[in-house]
């Protein structure tokens, strides 16, 4: 069978739903995160996953910790699995960052990568430290094991990317984000490679107020 990935974004926040460039600020779940936690968790419960690894964000860990209640698993955390940092956009409106950063706001529409807000990261900057994380993960891992990543919209996508070999930019052009505290399976085959499986999976009850994802 292999080993397999579960990559799961965290849940809603105010920012998210407000339309407000997170980066790596710490924000924590709002009441629908919350619940959105709450009703995926027994779906990826009845996969039994042996470990359970999330940012150390606190949108992310208290998503996983959702998980890990229910299994009665602790979770571990990792700040490789953080999201992007978007340098001086972080705590602003998308509204305001295209208004103060055009230029910038149609070279991501376009798929150009640079570093977010003049001192942030670029996505291939979060590619190299999520993989070095997956990697890591993925060594200690029992041969058809199951873990589950708690991740953000920018940094799944990214390491999904690279784990697969599909080119960052084309990744940002064909796939789209994962919703708030919705996942993608991920399965490695004999060779050593891996392949999506499933994408933007998430409990029925975690649809409602799900928003779709932006560089947020």
């Amino acid at each position: 069978m292999g080993k397999r990935l579960i990559l799961w974004r965290h849940g809603e926040t105010a920012h998210n739903a407000a339309g407000i460039w997170q980066g790596q600020l710490d924000i924590a779940l709002s009441d629908t995160g919350l619940a959105q936690a709450a009703a995926a968790a027994p779906h990826l419960a009845a996969r039994r996953p042996d470990v359970i690894v999330s940012s150390d964000l606190l949108r992310a860990a208290a998503t996983a910790d959702a998980l890990g209640g229910l299994l009665g698993v602790e979770v571990q955390r990792d700040e490789r699995f953080r999201e992007i940092h978007a340098g001086e956009w972080q705590g602003r409106s998308g509204a305001e960052v295209r208004a103060e950063y055009p230029a910038d706001a149609e070279r991501m529409l376009t798929g150009e990568d640079f570093k977010r807000g003049g001192h942030g990261e670029s996505v291939a900057d979060v590619a190299t430290r999520a993989l070095a994380g997956a990697l890591d993960l993925v060594g200690r891992m029992p041969q058809d094991g199951l873990a589950v990543v708690v991740s953000h919209g920018v940094a799944a996508r990214a390491l999904a990317a690279e784990l697969v070999g599909l080119p960052q930019k084309q990744a940002w052009l064909v796939l789209g984000g994962l919703r708030n505290c919705h996942w993608a399976e991920l399965a490695q085959v004999p060779s050593g490679a891996w392949r999506i499986e499933t994408w933007n999976l998430g409990a029925p009850d975690a649809d409602e107020g799900a928003s779709w994802p932006t560089e947020r």
